[in-house]
């Protein structure tokens, strides 16, 4: 593995996950918790030995940066040529932003080309899954490929949103389609196709190669899946590698969470009792920054025959967070969290430092971090009261407050006769 690097694309705006892309970068975006979108794609690497890390930013990368120093670099020891450098875009042609997959990596060539690799491991830092990188290199080794692209078996009517692969019976590609209207099947089941996950191993004298030739085309859009995948296929070494997943289920996990809708559901799925993301194995262990905070802590049993009861059922609560006499249930408490009397919170997730006042209500809602939700405030009850307070709402019903967004007490008046919990017993 020290004959390989790896890329990571870490640049996208994720225009469909604002507002929590408001002020930070897709893969910086909190997820689990304690976790962060990047940190899968980060520890995927470190766990297959992968010690030379390009990440590629573009929009809002502060963040990203700063988890990024605090988080990550202390695994990586300089002085064994080990190294993680978080690149901007180098603005090699026109002073421009990346224009596509493949000019993102073409405006990073010289940090490529300096460190001489055999193969590049390219990568996307915003997908959620487990997976050893290094039986992928290797297949691409044995196979004497020019490129090997990870495969995903997928139903045909979410294969629209994907590169969809032919292939004959060695595994070798026989044609490529970027997210096609009409996706062709899997010999012998239509009903599935299968799917470029948006992992590339690549000789890397046959990547420069590419990305100098694709350069130089006035008419590409710069891209691995639309451009060069598709104008290579017929006359080079490009294999497809069917996914393994290390996390050790009956059913291989893998997750885009490009919109609100699937990165709440991936969120969800971690409080289930048995979820299908294990994040407790130490088989394949998903690292991040931990940021010594104190355990978490419930306080209130009973008060004076009141009802004041600090508890979570069926959540994660991570540290520092406090649970004060309020009810958190089926849902993702972040760093710092405090829930004070008499809240209840469900079927939700709350950033860092998120503060749940007395009374208040929040059902089916992504809080965005340092937001304040007053006293008897109610969200996730009524949308409409919820959209004129400037929340996005999804179509699934979920509401997204986003750090910038204030929360003002209050019913709706079509819940004027709600009951505001426990609101008449003393505080």
């Amino acid at each position: 593995m020290k004959n390989v690097m790896a890329v990571i694309l870490a640049g996208g705006k994720g225009a469909r996950l604002e507002p929590l892309t408001r002020d930070r970068a897709k893969p910086a975006v909190p997820f689990g918790g304690g976790y962060r979108i990047v940190d899968f794609a980060l520890s995927n690497c470190l766990n297959s030995g992968l010690r030379k890390l390009l990440l590629l930013t573009q929009y809002k990368a502060m963040s990203l940066d700063r988890h990024i120093n605090t988080g990550w670099r202390k695994y990586f020891c300089s002085e064994l040529g080990e190294f993680i450098d978080v690149l901007p875009p180098q603005q090699r042609i026109d002073e421009q932003w990346y224009q596509g997959t493949a000019d993102a990596v073409y405006q990073n060539i010289y940090a490529l080309e300096k460190e001489r690799p055999q193969y590049v491991l390219i990568l996307a830092g915003d997908h959620i899954y487990k997976m050893n990188y290094r039986a992928m290199i290797e297949y691409h080794q044995q196979m004497n490929a020019d490129l090997t692209v990870a495969a995903l078996n997928v139903d045909r009517d979410l294969a629209r949103s994907f590169g969809v692969m032919e292939v004959d019976e060695e595994n070798r590609l026989v044609g490529f389609e970027e997210k096609p209207s009409d996706p062709k099947g899997v010999p012998g089941d239509e009903n599935n196709c299968l799917a470029s996950m948006g992992i590339y191993v690549f000789t890397a004298r046959f990547l420069f190669e590419q990305l100098l030739k694709d350069a130089n085309s006035s008419e590409s859009s710069h891209d691995f899946g639309k451009n060069i995948i598709p104008s290579i296929i017929d006359c080079c070494r490009v294999f497809a590698f069917p996914f393994r997943d290390e996390n050790r289920k009956s059913q291989a996990y893998w997750r885009d969470v490009g919109t609100i809708d699937a990165y709440y559901d991936a969120n969800m799925d971690l409080v289930h009792v048995d979820p299908m993301l294990n994040m407790y194995d130490q088989h394949w262990p998903i690292r991040t920054h931990q940021g010594g905070f104190p355990p978490p802590k419930f306080v209130f049993g009973s008060d004076d025959g009141v009802e004041r009861v600090g508890m979570a059922t069926d959540s994660i609560v991570c540290p520092g967070s406090i649970v004060s006499g309020g009810r958190v249930e089926r849902s993702i408490v972040g760093p710092e969290v405090r829930v004070n009397s008499y809240a209840q919170v469900s079927d939700s997730i709350l950033f860092d430092r998120v503060e749940v006042g007395r009374h208040a209500i929040v059902r089916r809602a992504i809080i965005d971090k340092d937001v304040k939700i007053p006293e008897s405030a109610i969200v996730g009850v009524d949308h409409e009261f919820d959209r004129a307070r400037g929340f996005t709402v999804t179509e699934s019903g979920i509401v997204v407050i986003g750090k910038s967004d204030s929360v003002e007490p209050g019913v709706p008046k079509s819940h004027s006769n709600f009951p505001i919990p426990n609101a008449t017993k003393p505080a």
